[in-house]
């Protein structure tokens, strides 16, 4: 069945983060994504790979978070001299996001540099739906996955003999703001299939807005900091989003009309890439959803309004640290694994008038998870940076905002196949999640492999 693919994983085959997988056909080595793990997820040193970084000809890319991107700097220094294609928004994104990666590590400025040119050198931008021809009868194309901008399935297939795989990337939900929704899965022979919440499912997405709405009204209630962990890319424009429809919606501000105060409480964006990709999501227009663009034409800027404020520099940071509430701050990282959001959470994790919302996953190992479940337990703590600090602040966790598909929208996505794959190969989520996922598409009657 896998005639004429051989298939390889190299990361993120067991867990959610590390995402890449080596595909090899035709007498070409392809990588699908080539990204960083966090948190107790592991993986597999590049001397351990079937093949040298220097035998890669190409590395496709299903969207630029850095658990599908960031082993890119590595791969190239180890002597990868092939090509990096993804769609023109990831493209667009793939630079900033591995500069602020890159300032994490132990590299020095001269590397980095090199390094981001050679990358930034070798990588090319597709638009979804077009098939690409490459060498040896094969060929590629990118369609809507729905999990940030740019994010993409990755189909690839082969003329002689005829035969295709899919990797599905990461899939996002329905009704997204910003976002298209998901393209219907094209036909394949075998399937790789996300499974990050394979086990359960999500709260209404049209709910969410409310529930933010909520949880801000109550955490206004005593005058105290609402910290709101984002990923820089994708989080932090969806919040922004929605933080305006709370301001701007009337059926909203009739529902909720204690919200009317939350005209007068500054929005803090405390991280310098999420406000870079702010920028260039803004420049990336043609590739929003239908509202989104109609709400830009009404003059309605759908990423920028009143009381909002650009935190730029450290000595602003320094500064709000030390403002006293109400206020909403948007801090990186979204994991709580490094960034501004820990020096906020030092500051105020232990003052009950503060709240922290949590808007997306938090993977095993990391600060989030350890703030998720050890808050409200008698002596509860987490360790920030090294400093044990007690969980006091009220903690929201609003499901609503995953960026991943659920159980349900999984399994239709599988179904909106014009026929069934041969196999499905579930990767990219924990062991739970990948089994009852695996058993509910069995009862379908899909071969999971």
């Amino acid at each position: 069945m896998l005639t004429p693919f051989k298939l390889t994983h190299l990361g993120g085959e067991h867990c959610v983060t590390g995402s890449c997988h080596l595909v090899q056909a035709g007498g070409q080595n392809f990588l699908v994504d080539c990204g960083m793990v966090q948190g107790e997820d592991r993986g597999l040193s590049m001397e351990n790979w079937p093949v040298s970084p220097g035998q890669i000809h190409y590395v496709l890319l299903t969207h630029a978070h850095i658990d599908h991107i960031g082993r890119l700097p590595e791969l190239v220094r180890r002597g990868f001299r092939g090509e990096i294609l993804a769609t023109h928004p990831t493209k667009a994104l793939l630079i900033p996001m591995l500069r602020d990666a890159l300032s994490f590590s132990d590299w020095g400025e001269e590397e980095t540099s090199a390094t981001v040119r050679r990358i930034e050198a070798i990588s090319w931008g597709f638009e979804y739906g077009e098939p690409f021809a490459l060498k040896n009868g094969l060929r590629f194309t990118f369609s809507r996955a729905g999990h940030i901008l740019g994010s993409a399935s990755v189909l690839l297939e082969s003329e002689s003999p005829r035969s295709s795989i899919l990797f599905s990337g990461d899939l996002g939900v329905k009704n997204t703001p910003i976002l298209p929704d998901p393209d219907p899965a094209p036909a394949c022979d075998l399937l790789v299939m996300e499974s990050t919440y394979g086990n359960r499912l999500h709260e209404s997405r049209s709910d969410r807005v409310e529930r933010l709405g909520q949880a801000l009204v109550r955490a206004f209630s005593d005058g105290g900091k609402v910290f709101i962990p984002a990923f820089a890319l994708g989080r932090v424009q969806e919040l922004l989003y929605e933080l305006n429809r709370l301001r701007t919606d009337d059926v909203l501000k009739e529902k909720f009309p204690q919200l009317a105060k939350l005209q007068r409480i500054p929005v803090m964006v405390d991280t310098p890439l999420g406000l870079e990709l702010t920028k260039i999501a803004s420049s990336l227009s043609a590739y929003w959803d239908r509202e989104a663009k109609a709400q830009l034409r009404r003059g309605d800027h759908p990423l920028n309004f009143d009381r909002l404020y650009a935190v730029t520099n450290s000595t602003d940071h320094r500064r709000l640290l030390e403002s006293k509430g109400p206020m909403v701050i948007l801090a990186g990282s979204g994991m709580c694994t490094g960034g501004r959001i820990l020096d906020h959470l030092k500051e105020g994790i232990e003052d009950p008038r503060n709240d922290i919302v949590f808007v997306g996953y938090q993977a095993h190992g990391t600060p989030g998870r350890y703030i998720q479940e050890y808050a409200g337990k008698p002596g509860g703590y987490v360790e920030l940076d090294g400093e044990r600090r007690s969980i006091r602040a009220k903690i929201h966790v609003l499901g609503g905002y995953s960026a991943h598909a659920d159980q349900k929208e999984l399994v239709e996505w599988v179904e909106s196949m014009p026929e069934k794959p041969k196999a499905i190969k579930l990767v990219h989520g924990e062991a739970g999640a990948r089994e009852v996922l695996g058993d509910v598409l069995r009862s379908r009657g899909y071969e999971v492999v």
